[in-house]
C-alpha cells in the first residue's frame, strides 16, 4: 500500500505496546522491581545486564550499550525495516496500520515493485517462446506447475530487450536503473543486465518481486548472475524459495539451506517444500535470524567437495552466536559431484530425506573438524584443539548448549568439563572479553555510562525523557541564545513535547532514531530519575532551565564586560548589559 504511516499512529502505537511482551516472546525475562533482566541477546554475557522497563517502553544493556523501544527491539533482533517492525507491533495489538496516501516517496517504491512484477511477467512470456529454454528446463527436470509456482521465465539474448520495453523515457531507464535491470555505461546510455538466462524471481516475505537470479543457458560466465544491491533488494538478508515455502507448508518444522536456485526448484518439484536458498553469499546473522523465527530446526546440505566444506565451515561460524537450547542445526554432506538438484533427481525424494535425518549435529562437525587439523594422538595435539575450540566456544551464548559442547570437548581432549570451562573462562578474561561484564557501578566509576555529576542539560533532559509532561508548561525562550553543548536538543525535545503533549519517552526516542542525538539519547533514557508521588519533575525541570538561563546570562555579562574594557560596546550593548546586571 502506498504512502507514509502516520506520525501520530506511530507514536499512539509505541505508547500502547507492551514492551514486556514483544521482547518476552523472544527472551526469557526475570521480574527485578519495576524492571524486567535477561542476558542480552546482543552480546554474550554470564550476568544479565539487558533490562526492560514496562514503565519506560524501553530496554537498555549496561553491558554493550544496545538501547530502544519495542519497534527498535524488532528491528534489532528479528532483522525487520522499520515498516515492517511497525506492522509486526500493530498485528500483535490488532489494529491496521493507516497509510498518508500523499506521500511521493512510498508512492515511487510502489512504482519499483510494479517494474519489477512487470518484467517478470515479461520474462515468463519470453520463456513460453522460446522453445531452447523451455527444453533446457524441461531437461532439467523442471515441469510447467514448478515454473509458474516459483515464476520462472527466460531474458532474451538482447542488449536491450528490457530497455526498449520498460526504459522508453529518462525516468522509466532510471527506475531499471534502480532496480539493477539495466547497467549504465561510462557515455551515460544503458544495455541489460540480464541476457540470455533462465530467470528465477527473488521474492520478499510479503510475495513481492525484489531481485532476480539469472542462470546463463549455454557457457556464458558468470554460470549465475544476481541482482545488485538496490533499494529493494539486500542479498545479505534475502533467502530464495522462502515465500514459496512459507506458502506451501501451514506450519514450517525444519528448514533446509542449499546453495542454488536450482536446488530449491528441484527439491520442490519433488515435494520438498522446505529448502531455500542464499543468494551467492555466505549464510549471514541476518538468514540465520530469519531463519530461526521460522523453525528451531535448520539444516544445511552442501556438496561434499571442498568448497561445499568450506561453505558449511562458513555457516557454522555464523550460526555459533544464534546456538541454544531447543534449536538443532545439522549438516549434510552430499556425495562427491552432487548437488541436492542432481542428487534428489538421480536418487529421489526419499534418499534426500534419509540424508537430512542422518545429517551431522553442530557440535559433532564443529569438534570433528578442528580434530581433523591436529594430531589426536599426542598431547600437543590435543592441546591445541582446545587453543583452536576457544574462540568458537565464545561465541556461543551462555546456556545448556554451550555446557554441553564444552563436556563433548573435554572428553575429547582428556579434561574434566569443569577444567576445560575454567581454562576457557581464564583465557577470556585474560582477552578483556569480561569488560562487558562489568557491574554498573564499575562503568560509571569508569565513565562508560558518565562519571562525575551529569551536566545541567544531560539532567534536563534525563528529567524529560523520564517525564515527558513536565515540560508542558516551561518557557523555551529562556533558552534562546545559550551557547551550550545539548542545548539544541533540549529546546528540541521541549518543542516537541509541548506540540503533542501525550507523547512517551518511547515516542521520543523514535522521533530521534536515525539522527545523531538518538545514540546520546538512549544512554540518558536508561539513567533513573525519582518516580516518588511527592516528586515535582516539572520544577526540577523548570529549576534546570532556570539554571541555563541564568548562565546564559552571566556568559553574556561577561562577554559584554569584556568588549566594554576594550570601549568598543554600542549603545544597544550598553543597555543590554544594565538589564542583565
Amino acid at each position: 500500500m502506498a504512502g507514509l504511516i502516520p506520525q501520530d499512529f506511530i507514536d499512539d502505537l509505541i505508547a500502547r505496546a507492551d514492551i514486556v511482551e514483544v521482547i518476552g516472546r523472544r527472551l526469557q525475562l526475570k521480574k527485578a522491581g519495576r524492571e524486567f533482566k535477561a542476558c542480552c541477546p546482543f552480546h554474550d554475557e554470564k550476568t544479565p545486564s539487558f533490562t526492560v522497563s514496562p514503565g519506560k517502553g524501553f530496554y537498555h544493556c549496561f553491558g554493550c550499550g544496545a538501547h530502544g523501544t519495542a519497534i527498535g527491539f524488532l528491528m534489532e533482533y528479528d532483522h525487520m525495516s522499520f515498516v515492517e517492525a511497525i506492522e509486526n507491533l500493530a498485528s500483535l495489538m490488532g489494529v491496521d496500520v493507516p497509510r498518508d496516501e500523499s506521500d511521493r516517496p512510498a508512492r515511487r517504491y510502489d512504482e519499483l515493485f510494479s517494474l519489477m512484477t512487470s518484467v517478470e511477467q515479461h520474462w515468463q512470456g519470453c520463456l513460453r517462446d522460446n522453445t531452447v529454454a523451455v527444453e533446457y528446463l524441461q531437461r532439467r527436470g523442471i515441469d510447467g506447475a514448478t515454473a509458474k509456482r516459483f515464476g520462472i521465465g527466460y531474458a532474451p539474448d538482447s542488449w536491450s530487450d528490457v530497455l526498449d520495453k520498460f526504459g522508453k523515457t529518462p525516468q522509466a531507464a532510471e527506475r531499471l536503473l534502480a532496480t539493477g535491470l539495466v547497467i549504465r555505461k561510462d557515455n551515460g546510455k544503458h544495455y541489460d543486465r540480464f541476457r540470455d538466462r533462465i530467470m528465477f524471481p527473488i521474492r520478499n516475505t510479503r510475495g513481492r518481486t525484489i531481485g532476480f537470479g539469472g542462470r546463463a543457458l549455454g557457457d556464458g560466465e558468470p554460470k549465475y548472475l544476481n541482482s545488485p544491491e538496490t533499494v529493494l533488494f539486500h542479498k545479505g538478508r534475502e533467502l530464495y524459495g522462502l515465500y514459496e515455502a512459507r506458502q506451501a507448508l501451514r506450519q514450517i518444522e525444519r528448514l533446509v539451506v542449499v546453495e542454488g536456485y536450482m536446488d530449491v526448484v528441484a527439491l520442490a518439484r519433488h515435494g520438498i517444500d522446505f529448502s531455500i536458498a542464499t543468494l551467492g553469499t555466505a549464510t549471514t546473522a541476518d538468514h540465520l535470524n530469519v531463519l530461526f523465527r521460522l523453525t528451531e530446526n535448520v539444516i544445511f546440505s552442501f556438496d561434499g567437495d571442498r568448497a561445499g566444506k568450506a561453505a558449511a565451515w562458513r555457516a557454522l561460524e555464523n550460526a555459533l552466536p544464534q546456538v541454544r537450547e531447543g534449536r538443532q542445526i545439522r549438516f549434510v554432506f552430499l556425495p562427491d559431484g552432487h548437488d541436492p538438484d542432481s542428487f534428489v533427481n538421480e536418487h529421489g525424494a526419499d534418499a534426500f530425506m534419509t540424508a537430512l535425518d542422518n545429517g551431522v549435529a553442530l557440535s559433532d562437525f564443529l569438534i570433528g573438524e578442528l580434530a581433523s587439523q591436529v594430531d589426536m594422538t599426542t598431547v600437543d595435539g590435543k592441546a591445541r584443539l582446545a587453543e583452536l575450540a576457544k574462540p568458537m566456544i565464545h561465541k556461543i551464548p551462555q546456556g545448556v548448549y554451550r555446557e554441553l559442547l564444552i563436556d563433548s570437548l573435554a572428553d575429547k581432549v582428556g579434561l574434566t568439563g569443569a577444567r576445560l570451562e575454567k581454562m576457557l573462562g581464564q583465557a577470556a578474561a585474560a582477552s578483556g572479553e569480561s569488560g562487558a561484564r562489568r557491574s554498573p557501578a564499575d562503568r560509571r566509576r569508569r565513565g562508560m555510562i558518565g562519571a562525575g555529576r551529569p551536566s545541567v542539560v544531560r539532567r534536563a533532559i534525563t528529567l524529560l525523557l523520564n517525564h515527558p509532561a513536565a515540560a508542558d508548561k516551561l518557557d523555551i525562550e529562556k533558552l534562546a541564545g545559550l551557547n551550550r553543548p545539548g542545548v539544541d536538543l533540549l529546546r528540541d525535545l521541549i518543542e516537541t513535547v509541548q506540540q503533542e503533549p501525550n507523547i512517551t519517552m518511547a515516542g521520543l526516542l523514535e522521533r530521534w532514531r536515525h539522527n545523531d542525538a538518538g545514540r546520546h539519547l538512549g544512554k540518558l533514557a536508561a539513567n533513573e530519575v525519582p518516580h516518588e508521588e511527592d516528586f515535582d519533575a516539572a520544577a526540577e525541570l523548570e529549576a534546570c532551565v532556570e539554571q541555563l538561563a541564568l548562565a546564559g546570562r552571566r556568559e553574556r555579562i561577561d562577554f559584554l564586560i569584556e568588549k566594554q574594557k576594550l570601549s568598543s560596546l554600542s549603545d544597544d550593548e550598553k543597555s543590554e548589559l544594565r538589564q542583565l546586571h
